[in-house]
């Protein structure tokens, strides 16, 4: 008999449907690749772009037509509750949940113009939250007066970052956080006119405002006690490595306020060592190796370790995964992406790195369940992720599988390639199958993301986990697929491949799509409980994961 219902069914579970195809009677939408996916619904959209960004595009779409459509989005959401967005931008800016905080200062930048009264009103109020830096203010003024003017509420706004400093707080963001964008603090305060609050922060203004000279118009300046750290970063260029070693210490000065000729001498990389915030230790192993002082069984090298094997200090100075995946890859090959740069790696740092990467991530328990965790490693995936342009998507989803693997004894990994089990087909020209992937939570990162760098392309095919699990008689309770859901290539959607090994398993198995990219897609059916969509490369994603994996027992 010629089974026509292959083609065409209205109970989903009897239909097949190639991925180049909707599903009839869905509400699926073409893709950026060609295939059909669902579109995930706007709130979804909002947090991958507040999580991800749209930094360099994706393989399909251009940065600047991805950060239109998600800007779109955001209006839809302001639209709908801009307390809400406003609320999320806090949120994920607060924990730390993203690689960056440009996202967040966007979407604040766009709710203190596009809002209504009352979300401009709350956008505002939270810019200090959010802007926790000099240069995370001024990349707010660069974004906001793309969607409004400099009106009361911004002046005040503005104003309130300064004035609501303690002074010695203000004094460092000054002297750290000079200018970016454009934007100095001698414009945002000429602009926002904030009355200062006390004496010391009426000096402050002025020196950023006229210099130091500003400074030493007012009688008596020289006796208030925190501008010893501002005077002493002016006497720097004229000081020898040692002797600016030892002020270094006394004012616990940072990187940025170091002249660049004293930053070539170890002895005053070892003193920026001792108070260096945790961000800039990891973004500077290459610099510190290549002066001297970060080499094997070294006081610097043991203080490194010992810091970054600091859970809560981690969680603490919002030390992103991404980072420390970046750091790692960077450091550990010996030479930096840009430059000549060189350096001999320290292995103690380069493992201290690799253990830090694991406890940036929040906690999650094991579920105790059979997990298998499928990475698209195809073409599209080799795009970078956003704003980290020398580590690539597929490169950090095979690190940011391994958190849940190490936390899940249960589990298998495999990979979309065009080597494969038995079931390989061609679609489109191109092979598509699965890879089984040996790596082990065991492996250091870097050997990790050389060998998922080293795989051969294929076509997407995201319902192969499935496909294979069945045919194989894998007994499977929670597929995980790392993806950019641009998928085509195969000969039924994932939904239904689901759905089709769960009847004939009688597993009620579950599907996590771990989203990759800003874009609105989806290959998670909204309308199954048993499939959940997460943001990929947010912090919080192995403990979601870990959630909805355990649920439902």
């Amino acid at each position: 008999m010629y089974d026509m219902t292959k083609h065409f069914a209205t109970r989903l579970r009897r239909l097949t449907t190639p991925q180049g195809e909707p599903i009839p009677g869905s509400t699926q939408v073409p893709n950026s690749a060609g295939g059909f996916a669902w579109a995930v619904d706007k709130w979804t959209r909002f947090d991958r772009f507040l999580v991800l960004g749209t930094e360099g595009g994706t393989f399909y779409i251009g940065e600047r037509p991805l950060t239109q459509e998600n800007a779109r989005c955001v209006v839809e959401c302001l639209a709908e509750d801009g307390a809400r967005v406003v609320r999320r931008a806090v949120e994920i800016s607060e924990a730390g949940r993203a690689a960056k905080n440009d996202p967040a200062l966007f979407l604040l930048a766009m709710a203190a113009g596009a809002g209504d009264a009352n979300t401009r009103a709350l956008a505002l109020a939270a810019l200090p939250t959010v802007a926790r830096t000099g240069t995370h203010l001024f990349h707010w003024l660069q974004y906001v007066e793309a969607f409004r003017g400099w009106g009361r509420g911004v002046r005040t706004a503005v104003g309130r970052w300064y004035t609501r400093k303690a002074p010695a707080d203000l004094a460092y963001q000054m002297l750290k956080y000079q200018g970016r964008d454009g934007w100095s603090h001698r414009d945002a305060l000429r602009l926002a006119h904030p009355k200062a609050p006390s004496v010391a922060h009426d000096l402050l203004f002025r020196f950023a405002v006229k210099g130091w000279e500003g400074v030493m118009e007012r009688k008596g300046a020289r006796d208030v006690e925190f501008l010893e750290r501002v005077e002493a970063v002016q006497s720097l260029r004229q000081m020898t490595p040692g002797e600016a070693a030892r002020v270094i210490r006394i004012y616990k000065l940072t990187r940025e306020m170091v002249p660049t000729p004293l930053l070539t001498h170890a002895v005053v990389w070892e003193a920026l060592l001792d108070a260096m915030p945790l961000g800039a230790l990891v973004r500077n192993f290459g610099v510190m190796s290549k002066v001297g002082l970060l080499v094997p069984a070294s006081d610097a090298a043991r203080t490194v370790v010992a810091r970054l094997g600091d859970r809560t200090a981690i969680r603490r100075a919002r030390l992103h995964p991404l980072a420390l995946l970046a750091a790692l890859k960077t450091y550990a090959q010996g030479h930096g992406m840009r430059g000549d740069g060189k350096w001999s790696p320290v292995p103690q740092v380069v493992d201290a790195v690799d253990g830090a990467f694991y406890l940036a991530f929040e906690n999650a328990p094991s579920t105790g369940k059979r997990v298998m965790l499928a990475l698209d490693v195809s073409g599209s995936m080799v795009a970078p992720v956003h704003g980290l342009p020398f580590l690539s998507c597929r490169e950090a989803s095979a690190a940011m599988a391994l958190v849940t693997a190490a936390t899940e004894p249960q589990h298998r990994f495999v990979a979309f390639t065009n080597g494969s089990y038995p079931s390989l087909h061609s679609a489109h020209g191109f092979n598509s199958g699965l890879s089984p992937l040996v790596i082990s939570p065991r492996q250091r990162l870097d050997d990790v993301v050389t060998i998922t760098s080293a795989l051969k392309f294929g076509g997407t095919d995201c319902a192969l986990p499935m496909v294979e699990a069945l045919k194989h008689r894998w007994e499977v309770d929670v597929f995980v697929i790392y993806t950019d859901s641009e998928t085509w290539a195969g000969t039924i959607h994932p939904a239904q491949a689901l759905r089709e090994y769960r009847e004939r398993m009688g597993i009620p198995a579950k599907l996590v799509v771990v989203g990759m990219a800003s874009n609105g897609f989806s290959i998670a059916d909204p309308h199954d409980a048993g499939m959940l969509d997460v943001v990929g490369f947010d912090t919080a994603t192995p403990q979601v994961i870990a959630e909805f994996g355990a649920n439902g027992d």
